[in-house]
């Protein structure tokens, strides 16, 4: 492979094949032109320090020592974790520590053979899209610089941790966990061979609340699936809480930064479901106000719920950095996108799937109820919102036109509904006089085409996801 192949990033960071282009001398350039960003700029309240993690994908942990070598030869402070970790934790440190930024290797919730390379910024969260175009510019201007980790850790310029107990200390505070211990919640998480496993054992390890952590095994190969939330991946599970009900099944994916569920008896949840669980919960049983954050492509039922309780309602592009630049910004009540990716108030700015099942435990423990109860609660209150999506290739030289076509020429209807307002900012979708909206989004890198839908019935969703796949026709 040629060492100097682009380095092209993405939405928080860069992630590649493994040994094709994700590879030590591509992850060495990467690295040197991060240290180089850092020292070029000055944040007044931060230190030379750096926080490095990886997960659980084949070589995470080496490359994160590599990484650590080059901050440490950079002249940076470097807390490298000692175990997997999720996402959220590097973040959480960086910010406690008033570190410059942090480094996370970890390709989420991409197949097996990907890897990654996401960079986080001084405020706790993923750095925006001008840093990363800053990091990116600076690839290759200067030559690599490295102390050997024994070296570096002689020195004191890198120390190995296990950076996990003050988050899962910190994120206790934020739930009301003396309700929690004393639950009595059986709790299932599907770990998906990712680093959340053993993440509840931990935390609520000496309550009444019963853990079942499933496929919790360190696979780099994710047991043949893509460790993504959502119900293809979660057949094994399903069957055993068939057999075996528990209250909830909380899913997190290969970082554990973001969320999916099923009910315990192994009927999935989809994200919007979880997401207008928790927004009603922070509603009317924590009684709390504020804006609330969401991206384009998240169900409608949460606009409804802000009209319905008054709350200001914010809509942002697509991928948490949105959400979180308006998290940011302060007085916010639940920030959330379709995917999972779940932030809440008095913590960093990030996604967190690791606070977001303690939140769920709380709600249960407050409730008292089942979740099909809950659930029916809410469609009783605001209407059926059924949900769906797919993925289909379209070449990347034809996104432009295709845009372009479908902002100009929106269909007159969504099922039988007149369509009465098209958004472009970030795609193209389009919504209907009874809530029903098409929206159509590409990939930011890849020649993938993402079809999103939402109706009133699952049978409506798949109609409004076969029209937008024929407007994909028309150019």
């Amino acid at each position: 492979m040629n060492k100097l192949a682009p380095i092209k990033f993405g939405t928080d960071g860069w992630r590649a094949i493994i040994a094709e282009d994700f590879t030590f001398a591509n992850v060495e350039r990467v690295a040197q032109a991060t240290a180089d960003y850092w020292n070029s700029v000055q944040i007044p309240g931060t230190t030379k320090k750096v926080v490095v993690g990886f997960d659980r994908r084949f070589l995470s942990d080496q490359f994160a020592a590599r990484t650590a070598e080059i901050m440490a030869g950079n002249g940076f402070e470097v807390t490298l974790t000692s175990v997997p970790t999720p996402t959220q934790t590097i973040s959480f440190a960086v910010k406690a520590l008033k570190g410059i930024g942090g480094v996370m290797i970890t390709a989420s919730h991409n197949p097996p053979a990907f890897n990654g390379f996401k960079l986080k910024a001084h405020f706790g969260g993923s750095a925006d899209p001008a840093i990363c175009q800053a990091v990116e510019a600076l690839v290759d201007k200067n030559p690599v610089r490295s102390t050997p980790l024994a070296e570096a850790m002689r020195k004191g310029l890198v120390k190995k941790k296990d950076i996990r107990e003050p988050f899962f200390k910190a994120i206790k505070k934020l739930v009301d966990f003396p309700l929690i211990s004393k639950s009595g919640i059986k709790f299932a998480h599907e770990a998906l061979y990712g680093v959340g496993a053993g993440c509840f054992d931990t935390l609520l390890e000496g309550t009444t609340c019963k853990v079942t952590t499933l496929n919790k095994e360190h696979d780099p190969n994710f047991g043949g699936i893509n460790p993504e939330p959502i119900a293809k991946n979660y057949v094994k599970t399903q069957a055993f809480l068939a057999k075996h009900p528990h209250d909830v099944c909380l899913v997190t994916d290969g970082d554990a930064d973001r969320v999916g569920g099923m009910d315990g008896r192994g009927n999935p949840l989809s994200t919007h479901q979880i997401i207008c669980l928790l927004l009603q919960h922070f509603i009317t049983n924590r009684g709390q106000t504020g804006r609330v954050i969401k991206a384009l492509t998240t169900t409608s039922m949460v606009d409804k719920m802000c009209a319905h309780y008054g709350l200001e309602l914010v809509e942002t592009g697509v991928g948490f950095k949105y959400v979180c630049t308006e998290m940011i910004k302060g007085g916010v009540l639940l920030g959330f996108e379709e995917s999972g990716g779940i932030g809440f108030p008095g913590h960093i700015p990030e996604r967190d799937g690791i606070l977001s099942g303690l939140m769920l435990l709380e709600l249960l423990a407050t409730e008292k109820q089942p979740l099909p109860k809950l659930l029916a609660g809410l469609t009783k209150q605001f209407g059926p919102h059924c949900y769906a999506r797919i993925d289909t290739h379209f070449p990347l030289e034809k996104r432009a036109a295709l845009m372009a076509h479908c902002k100009a020429n929106p269909p007159a209807k969504l099922i039988k509904s007149k369509v009465v307002d098209v958004k472009s900012y970030d795609g193209v979708k389009f919504i209907a006089e009874d809530g029903a909206w098409l929206m159509l989004r590409g990939s930011g890198t890849e020649p993938i085409l993402r079809i999103y839908a939402e109706a009133k019935t699952d049978a409506d969703a798949a109609t409004l996801l076969k029209l937008g796949v024929k407007l994909t026709t028309q150019v």
